[in-house]
Protein backbone atom coordinates (compact mmCIF):
# COMPACT_ATOMS: atom_id res chain seq x y z
CA UNK A 1 0.00 0.00 0.00
CA UNK A 2 1.36 3.43 -0.93
CA UNK A 3 2.27 5.82 1.94
CA UNK A 4 -0.40 8.33 0.85
CA UNK A 5 -3.09 5.66 1.02
CA UNK A 6 -1.92 4.57 4.47
CA UNK A 7 -2.04 8.16 5.65
CA UNK A 8 -5.56 8.57 4.30
CA UNK A 9 -6.80 5.45 6.05
CA UNK A 10 -5.13 6.48 9.30
CA UNK A 11 -6.73 9.92 9.28
CA UNK A 12 -10.16 8.53 8.47
CA UNK A 13 -9.85 5.91 11.20
CA UNK A 14 -8.56 8.34 13.81
CA UNK A 15 -11.27 10.85 13.00
CA UNK A 16 -13.83 8.19 13.89
CA UNK A 17 -12.47 7.34 17.32
CA UNK A 18 -14.87 9.49 19.33
CA UNK A 19 -18.20 8.04 20.40
CA UNK A 20 -20.97 9.71 18.41
CA UNK A 21 -24.69 8.96 18.30
CA UNK A 22 -26.09 7.59 15.01
CA UNK A 23 -27.38 10.42 12.85
CA UNK A 24 -30.98 9.17 13.04
CA UNK A 25 -30.72 9.49 16.82
CA UNK A 26 -28.90 12.83 16.76
CA UNK A 27 -31.48 14.53 14.55
CA UNK A 28 -34.32 13.58 16.91
CA UNK A 29 -32.92 15.91 19.53
CA UNK A 30 -34.40 19.42 19.60
CA UNK A 31 -32.33 21.95 17.65
CA UNK A 32 -30.11 23.74 20.17
CA UNK A 33 -29.75 27.52 20.50
CA UNK A 34 -27.17 29.13 18.25
CA UNK A 35 -23.73 28.71 19.81
CA UNK A 36 -22.47 31.88 18.10
CA UNK A 37 -24.28 35.17 17.52
CA UNK A 38 -23.72 36.22 13.94
CA UNK A 39 -22.80 39.90 13.78
CA UNK A 40 -21.78 39.81 17.45
CA UNK A 41 -19.32 36.93 17.90
CA UNK A 42 -17.96 37.15 14.33
CA UNK A 43 -15.51 39.45 12.54
CA UNK A 44 -16.79 42.63 10.90
CA UNK A 45 -14.35 42.49 7.98
CA UNK A 46 -14.07 39.81 5.28
CA UNK A 47 -11.37 37.50 4.08
CA UNK A 48 -11.05 38.94 0.60
CA UNK A 49 -10.93 37.10 -2.70
CA UNK A 50 -7.89 37.59 -4.91
CA UNK A 51 -10.02 36.82 -7.96
CA UNK A 52 -12.61 39.46 -7.12
CA UNK A 53 -10.11 42.13 -6.07
CA UNK A 54 -7.28 42.13 -8.65
CA UNK A 55 -4.63 44.73 -7.93
CA UNK A 56 -6.05 45.83 -4.57
CA UNK A 57 -3.03 47.13 -2.63
CA UNK A 58 -4.23 46.30 0.89
CA UNK A 59 -5.80 42.95 0.03
CA UNK A 60 -6.59 40.80 3.07
CA UNK A 61 -6.66 37.38 1.42
CA UNK A 62 -5.99 33.75 2.38
CA UNK A 63 -6.91 34.37 6.01
CA UNK A 64 -10.09 32.28 6.02
CA UNK A 65 -8.57 29.53 8.19
CA UNK A 66 -7.13 32.08 10.62
CA UNK A 67 -10.43 33.96 10.86
CA UNK A 68 -12.63 30.88 11.30
CA UNK A 69 -10.28 29.52 13.94
CA UNK A 70 -10.09 32.97 15.53
CA UNK A 71 -13.86 33.18 16.03
CA UNK A 72 -13.68 29.98 18.08
CA UNK A 73 -10.60 31.18 19.98
CA UNK A 74 -12.30 34.44 20.93
CA UNK A 75 -15.37 32.50 22.08
CA UNK A 76 -13.25 30.26 24.32
CA UNK A 77 -10.39 32.41 25.54
CA UNK A 78 -11.41 36.10 25.48
CA UNK A 79 -13.96 38.30 27.18
CA UNK A 80 -15.08 41.81 26.39
CA UNK A 81 -15.37 44.61 28.94
CA UNK A 82 -17.13 47.59 27.32
CA UNK A 83 -16.79 49.73 30.46
CA UNK A 84 -13.01 49.47 30.69
CA UNK A 85 -10.79 52.19 29.17
CA UNK A 86 -9.74 51.65 25.58
CA UNK A 87 -6.15 50.89 24.58
CA UNK A 88 -3.84 52.02 21.76
CA UNK A 89 -3.97 49.92 18.61
CA UNK A 90 -0.65 48.17 19.19
CA UNK A 91 -1.79 46.97 22.61
CA UNK A 92 -4.99 45.59 21.11
CA UNK A 93 -2.92 43.74 18.50
CA UNK A 94 -0.89 42.12 21.28
CA UNK A 95 -4.06 41.01 23.06
CA UNK A 96 -5.37 39.45 19.86
CA UNK A 97 -2.09 37.57 19.51
CA UNK A 98 -2.49 36.26 23.06
CA UNK A 99 -6.02 35.05 22.29
CA UNK A 100 -5.04 33.21 19.11
CA UNK A 101 -1.99 31.68 20.79
CA UNK A 102 -4.38 29.30 22.58
CA UNK A 103 -4.96 26.00 20.79
CA UNK A 104 -8.59 26.05 19.58
CA UNK A 105 -9.28 22.50 20.75
CA UNK A 106 -8.58 23.40 24.39
CA UNK A 107 -11.45 23.74 26.85
CA UNK A 108 -12.78 27.28 27.34
CA UNK A 109 -11.06 29.32 30.03
CA UNK A 110 -13.02 30.48 33.08
CA UNK A 111 -13.97 34.18 32.89
CA UNK A 112 -11.26 35.38 35.27
CA UNK A 113 -8.52 33.67 33.22
CA UNK A 114 -9.57 35.00 29.83
CA UNK A 115 -7.76 37.72 27.88
CA UNK A 116 -9.73 40.92 28.41
CA UNK A 117 -10.56 43.14 25.45
CA UNK A 118 -11.37 46.48 27.09
CA UNK A 119 -13.63 49.16 25.66
CA UNK A 120 -15.77 46.92 23.44
CA UNK A 121 -18.79 44.71 23.94
CA UNK A 122 -18.23 42.14 21.19
CA UNK A 123 -15.84 40.77 18.60
CA UNK A 124 -17.87 42.36 15.82
CA UNK A 125 -17.75 45.81 17.38
CA UNK A 126 -14.07 45.42 18.25
CA UNK A 127 -13.02 44.24 14.78
CA UNK A 128 -15.09 46.95 13.12
CA UNK A 129 -13.51 49.77 15.12
CA UNK A 130 -10.00 48.32 15.44
CA UNK A 131 -9.74 46.52 12.10
CA UNK A 132 -6.03 47.22 11.57
CA UNK A 133 -5.08 46.11 15.08
CA UNK A 134 -7.16 42.94 14.86
CA UNK A 135 -5.67 42.02 11.50
CA UNK A 136 -2.16 42.65 12.87
CA UNK A 137 -2.89 40.26 15.73
CA UNK A 138 -4.34 37.47 13.59
CA UNK A 139 -1.05 35.76 12.89
CA UNK A 140 -0.23 32.33 11.50
CA UNK A 141 -1.63 32.44 7.96
CA UNK A 142 1.31 30.55 6.44
CA UNK A 143 0.94 27.55 8.75
CA UNK A 144 -2.77 27.21 8.00
CA UNK A 145 -2.01 27.09 4.28
CA UNK A 146 0.49 24.25 4.71
CA UNK A 147 -1.34 22.40 7.50
CA UNK A 148 -0.68 18.70 7.00
CA UNK A 149 -4.38 17.77 6.87
CA UNK A 150 -5.15 20.05 3.92
CA UNK A 151 -4.24 17.18 1.59
CA UNK A 152 -7.65 15.67 2.39
CA UNK A 153 -9.21 17.88 -0.27
CA UNK A 154 -7.65 15.84 -3.09
CA UNK A 155 -9.20 12.52 -2.05
CA UNK A 156 -12.74 11.28 -2.65
CA UNK A 157 -14.21 10.34 0.71
CA UNK A 158 -16.60 7.45 1.41
CA UNK A 159 -20.12 8.51 2.22
CA UNK A 160 -20.04 6.84 5.62
CA UNK A 161 -17.15 9.15 6.51
CA UNK A 162 -19.09 12.23 5.41
CA UNK A 163 -22.06 11.06 7.46
CA UNK A 164 -19.76 10.75 10.45
CA UNK A 165 -18.60 14.35 9.99
CA UNK A 166 -22.25 15.44 10.00
CA UNK A 167 -22.96 13.37 13.13
CA UNK A 168 -19.96 14.83 14.94
CA UNK A 169 -20.95 18.35 13.95
CA UNK A 170 -24.49 17.77 15.23
CA UNK A 171 -23.13 16.45 18.52
CA UNK A 172 -20.67 19.30 18.98
CA UNK A 173 -23.14 22.07 18.16
CA UNK A 174 -25.72 20.37 20.37
CA UNK A 175 -23.18 20.53 23.21
CA UNK A 176 -22.63 24.26 22.67
CA UNK A 177 -19.40 24.04 20.69
CA UNK A 178 -19.00 25.56 17.21
CA UNK A 179 -17.35 23.33 14.60
CA UNK A 180 -14.77 24.47 12.07
CA UNK A 181 -15.15 22.67 8.76
CA UNK A 182 -12.79 22.43 5.81
CA UNK A 183 -15.06 22.49 2.75
CA UNK A 184 -14.07 21.71 -0.83
CA UNK A 185 -15.43 20.80 -4.23
CA UNK A 186 -11.98 19.90 -5.62
CA UNK A 187 -11.07 19.10 -8.39
CA UNK A 188 -13.22 22.11 -9.31
CA UNK A 189 -11.06 25.15 -8.55
CA UNK A 190 -13.81 27.06 -6.79
CA UNK A 191 -14.03 26.06 -3.14
CA UNK A 192 -11.12 25.16 -0.87
CA UNK A 193 -12.24 27.05 2.15
CA UNK A 194 -13.32 26.87 5.78
CA UNK A 195 -16.49 27.81 7.66
CA UNK A 196 -17.74 27.53 11.24
CA UNK A 197 -20.99 25.63 11.88
CA UNK A 198 -22.83 27.10 14.86
CA UNK A 199 -26.48 26.11 14.47
CA UNK A 200 -28.64 23.61 12.64
CA UNK A 201 -32.21 22.69 11.85
CA UNK A 202 -33.95 20.09 9.70
CA UNK A 203 -35.75 20.79 6.45
CA UNK A 204 -39.08 19.04 5.65
CA UNK A 205 -37.18 16.12 4.09
CA UNK A 206 -35.12 15.59 7.23
CA UNK A 207 -31.89 16.98 5.76
CA UNK A 208 -29.63 18.89 8.15
CA UNK A 209 -29.23 22.59 7.43
CA UNK A 210 -26.08 23.85 9.14
CA UNK A 211 -25.88 27.60 9.64
CA UNK A 212 -22.28 28.69 9.21
CA UNK A 213 -20.05 31.70 9.61
CA UNK A 214 -18.24 32.20 6.32
CA UNK A 215 -15.13 34.41 6.74
CA UNK A 216 -15.62 35.64 3.17
CA UNK A 217 -19.01 37.18 4.01
CA UNK A 218 -19.47 39.18 7.24
CA UNK A 219 -22.89 40.41 6.11
CA UNK A 220 -25.01 37.28 6.44
CA UNK A 221 -24.72 33.66 7.60
CA UNK A 222 -24.01 30.91 5.12
CA UNK A 223 -25.53 27.46 4.88
CA UNK A 224 -24.17 23.98 4.34
CA UNK A 225 -26.70 21.16 3.94
CA UNK A 226 -26.16 17.51 4.74
CA UNK A 227 -28.37 15.34 2.52
CA UNK A 228 -29.16 12.32 4.68
CA UNK A 229 -30.39 10.13 1.82
CA UNK A 230 -27.32 10.76 -0.34
CA UNK A 231 -25.00 11.05 2.68
CA UNK A 232 -23.27 14.05 1.18
CA UNK A 233 -22.79 17.73 1.96
CA UNK A 234 -24.08 20.49 -0.28
CA UNK A 235 -22.98 24.10 -0.57
CA UNK A 236 -26.42 25.68 -0.20
CA UNK A 237 -25.33 29.27 0.43
CA UNK A 238 -21.62 30.02 0.51
CA UNK A 239 -20.04 33.21 -0.75
CA UNK A 240 -19.16 33.13 -4.46
CA UNK A 241 -19.82 29.37 -4.66
CA UNK A 242 -22.25 27.50 -6.88
CA UNK A 243 -24.86 25.35 -5.19
CA UNK A 244 -23.78 21.72 -5.38
CA UNK A 245 -22.04 18.76 -3.74
CA UNK A 246 -18.98 19.37 -1.58
CA UNK A 247 -16.89 17.41 0.91
CA UNK A 248 -16.46 18.52 4.50
CA UNK A 249 -13.89 17.68 7.17
CA UNK A 250 -13.52 18.83 10.75
CA UNK A 251 -10.55 21.06 11.57
CA UNK A 252 -8.62 22.05 14.69
CA UNK A 253 -10.46 19.79 17.10
CA UNK A 254 -7.34 18.13 18.49
CA UNK A 255 -3.59 18.50 18.16
CA UNK A 256 -3.20 16.43 14.96
CA UNK A 257 -6.43 17.39 13.21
Amino acid sequence: MRPSARLLLLAVAVSGCASVAPIDVAVRRPSPPDVLRFGVDTFAFPNESRTNNPGKPDLYANYCFVMARGVIQFQRFARFDPLAPRLPGDEYAERVKRVVAHAPWRDPLPPDDRIVIPGYASLYEFSHDQEAAVKAGLVGRFWTLVHWTNWRVVFPMPRWQQERVAREALTQVGAGRPVQLLVTNFPTWELNHTVVAYAYRLDPSGNVLFTVYDPNDPREPGRVTFDRAEREFQASRLYDTHVGPIRAFRMYYWALL
